[in-house]
């Protein structure tokens, strides 16, 4: 059966494998983008690198339904303003160089001007803008996370545990609500969401297509 257990720096490759595997709304993203590891350069390894001990994963032992290994994680921070700052300057310098901007680009972390020429382009531009995270409106549900679990080890019960992992991580620090944006057409993401105790926030100026959810415990 599978397990869950605390992250190790050796689990990187497993997240990596997740995180694009999950990448598209849910979905494969390994065909939409050139180079699909920008997806976990900001949306899963920052986090296991900068706050370990918040982060877990999912291990299958056996290898029943993929070859054993990661197979799913949940990561976040318990300070979104503090985890900006620090993804600009501990980890931004560590990547940037491997996902470069095309023209127009600004290399201060300014957004590019105008829509970006391609997906890697956006994500590119969006690795250089830590601070995109950090929404005053969400200032009272401090700690964000992600979490992915590949689609044959979903709706067993892995994800609450995730969720309570991580919460219990939290609660050790003394933090108490937690948010996270999902996208509007990730609907099987939404309806776990539900299921576990987060609520829509009423966020201004939130993109088109995503939504804010946030659980206070």
């Amino acid at each position: 059966m599978p397990v869950i257990r605390p992250y190790r720096p050796t689990d990187d490759p497993g997240l990596i494998n997740v995180c694009i595997r999950t990448g598209a709304a849910g979905e494969d993203a390994t065909d939409r983008y050139a180079d699909p590891s920008v997806l976990p350069a900001i949306f899963a390894l920052p986090y296991a690198h900068l706050e370990p001990a918040r982060a877990f994963v999912v291990e299958d032992p056996g290898g029943t339904d993929e070859p054993a290994g990661v197979v799913g994680y949940v990561l976040g921070t318990a300070d979104t303003a503090t985890f900006a700052r620090r993804f600009r300057e501990e980890w931004l310098p560590l990547v940037a160089d491997r996902y470069p901007l095309a023209d127009g680009g600004r290399a201060d972390g300014g957004r590019a001007d105008g829509e970006p020429p391609t997906p890697d382009q956006g994500m590119a531009d969006s690795l250089r803008h830590p601070e995109r995270m950090v929404v005053p409106a969400l200032a009272a549900w401090p700690a964000h996370l992600h979490i992915d679990i590949l689609p044959a080890y979903q709706r067993r019960g892995l994800g609450r545990q995730l969720i309570e992992s991580f919460v219990g991580a939290l609660s050790e620090v003394g933090v108490r609500a937690v948010h996270l944006g999902v996208a509007t057409a990730n609907v099987k993401a939404r309806a776990f969401y539900d299921r576990v105790g987060f609520e829509v926030l009423d966020v201004p100026g939130v993109p088109e297509g995503s939504t804010y959810l946030g659980m206070k415990f």
